[in-house]
């Protein structure tokens, strides 16, 4: 998060992800992985394939998503940046 103290106004950057694993995780894994939807991919030779895709706030939460996939022992075939948003706010001052 950003802060002009000048004018009292915040600014914060989301991005969407997309990331792509080898192998099959039912939807019951979405709330492990901070809420990510969770689609599936029929690949070639019976191979699957795990979309998650959904908003990561910040590179410190896409290290932990990253983390996890490397926990699953899951081999990680793509992560893209689809877009990101940047949303400005006011700070109250309580008054």
């Amino acid at each position: 998060m950003e802060m002009n103290d000048q004018h009292g106004i915040t600014s914060e950057e989301l991005t969407e992800y997309r990331i792509l694993v080898r192998g099959y995780l039912n939807g019951s894994w979405s709330k492990w992985f901070d809420g990510m939807s969770i689609a599936h991919i029929p690949g070639k030779q019976d191979t699957m394939f795990t979309k998650l895709t959904g908003i990561i706030p910040d590179q410190a939460a896409l290290r932990g998503i990253l983390n996890k996939i490397w926990d699953l022992n899951l081999t990680l075939v793509l992560v893209q940046q689809l877009c990101s948003i940047r949303i400005a706010g006011e700070i109250s001052n309580g008054n």
